[in-house]
């Protein structure tokens, strides 16, 4: 007798769904990409967030510090450690925070905590060259934050009032050396070159290449023609000649999880006719985000009526976490593709962890780390609910502020099992690399 199980063991459903979430993406993409993430567990989890939704998604935790309509919000959707770096520009400053919200989502605050969690295990194993306890410690400092955070909010706190301080080590010396390092000039030299007084892509550099004529007419096009419009107030802040556009190219090679999506950049006059204040847009296919593959049909439906396509989404997305929103936030169609446009920072800089040694700046970073999604997840509330924005906040707290030490056991607990998961998938992962290569 034949017996046929009817669920696949764990190492198929993984390499079934990094076959499935990567199938669109040409050979040399999909090589590039897991190339990538053979390098290490916490690599495979920045590249396999569709794999966390699938596993994550109404897992029966949920409900016992959430799972209330009350407690849900937008959520970053791809929590993790090095999803927080340097961002702004120097018109509204230089900030530390997250600013990647491709994977936005409104769901219960649970998910980016829990993503945020697993991945201090990951990371303070590989990078950061801590314990497993010097980790726990680190992840109930971030919690304790974030509800303290929301009961300061609650208090009369707002949003615009928490900040993230750069004074003590590591965000200090980190932010200023990003101040020293980075800036519009450096990357306008790194992208750009002048030629007869004008300014264009460096099409040498091996991150960039060139779009073809019918590319460039629809792209300068959109440009001119749609982009203006999704502009928070018709982009009436920003004059014509500012948005004139002087080059535009393809952007190569690009992330992890992102890898394969169309990506443009576009060169643009800045505040003056001086080459100096040029700018640079992204322009970046959008697509639904993980957690979108694994909602139930009403879910998906109230999805489609909420967003007109994806990009809107992400728009939406942006102005309701971002704490310093970006102005040239919008979207453009090219053919039955559409794109976020943003600004790309001159200071965009992730901080990197396994430059720590001392588990005294890790807390404080995790502190921070604390603070700063408590704030994203105040903001996002305020934003689908602008009539009573602490319904959020009061929700949360009356689920966990008399049950503190339980909430954070169980989010300690369930990241170090994840943790776990995602090393023994990782480690099936290269093991069938090695076989199709062998």
């Amino acid at each position: 007798m034949t017996f046929h199980f009817m669920r696949p063991a764990r190492s198929e459903l993984v390499l079934d769904e990094l076959r499935t979430q990567n199938r669109h993406l040409s050979d040399a993409d999909r090589e590039r990409k897991y190339r990538k993430m053979e390098r290490t567990p916490y690599r495979f989890f920045r590249g396999t967030n569709h794999l966390f939704w699938r596993d994550v998604w109404q897992d029966w935790r949920i409900y016992m510090f959430g799972g209330l309509r009350d407690t849900q919000t937008w959520l970053q959707g791809d929590a993790h450690v090095y999803n927080h770096g340097a961002y702004g520009d120097d018109r509204q400053g230089v900030h530390y925070g997250m600013d990647d919200f491709d994977d936005a989502v409104i769901g219960d605050y649970q998910y980016d905590l829990w993503r945020h969690a697993a991945s201090m295990v990951l990371d303070a194993e590989e990078n950061a060259g801590l314990s497993a306890g010097q980790a726990r410690r680190a992840i109930r400092h971030l919690l304790g934050v974030y509800l303290d955070t929301l009961a300061a909010y609650t208090a009369g706190t707002g949003p615009e009032d928490i900040h993230v301080t750069y004074i003590n080590k590591p965000l200090g010396p980190f932010m200023q050396k990003v101040l020293d390092k980075r800036g519009p000039k450096r990357y306008l030299a790194k992208w750009t070159v002048v030629e007869d007084g004008e300014r264009r892509f460096n099409l040498d550099t091996k991150k960039m290449g060139a779009v073809s004529a019918a590319e460039r007419s629809q792209l300068l096009k959109a440009l001119r023609e749609q982009y203006p419009e999704t502009l928070r107030n018709g982009g009436r802040e920003l004059s014509a000649a500012h948005l004139r556009v002087k080059d535009v190219a393809r952007r190569l090679n690009a992330g992890t999880g992102s890898l394969g999506l169309s990506r443009y950049y576009a060169l643009i006059a800045g505040a003056s006719d001086r080459l100096e204040d040029d700018l640079i847009l992204d322009i970046k296919q959008q697509t639904p985000p993980p957690a979108y593959r694994v909602m139930n049909a009403r879910e998906k439906r109230l999805w489609r009526r909420s967003f007109d396509h994806e990009a809107h989404r992400h728009a939406l997305a942006f102005q309701a976490l971002a704490n310093h929103p970006d102005e040239y936030i919008g979207w453009l169609t090219l053919d039955d593709t559409v794109f976020s446009v943003r600004e790309r920072s001159p200071y965009k800089k992730d901080f990197p962890t396994h430059k720590i040694r001392d588990f005294k700046q890790y807390r404080r970073l995790a502190r921070q780390w604390g603070r700063i999604m408590a704030r994203e997840h105040l903001q996002g509330a305020e934003a689908l609910r602008p009539d009573d924005p602490a319904y959020f906040s009061r929700a949360v707290l009356d689920r966990c502020d008399t049950r503190r030490e339980s909430f954070k056991q169980m989010i300690v607990d369930l990241a170090f099992t994840y943790a776990d998961c995602v090393r023994r998938d990782h480690a099936v992962f290269v093991a069938e690399r090695a076989a199709e290569s062998g």
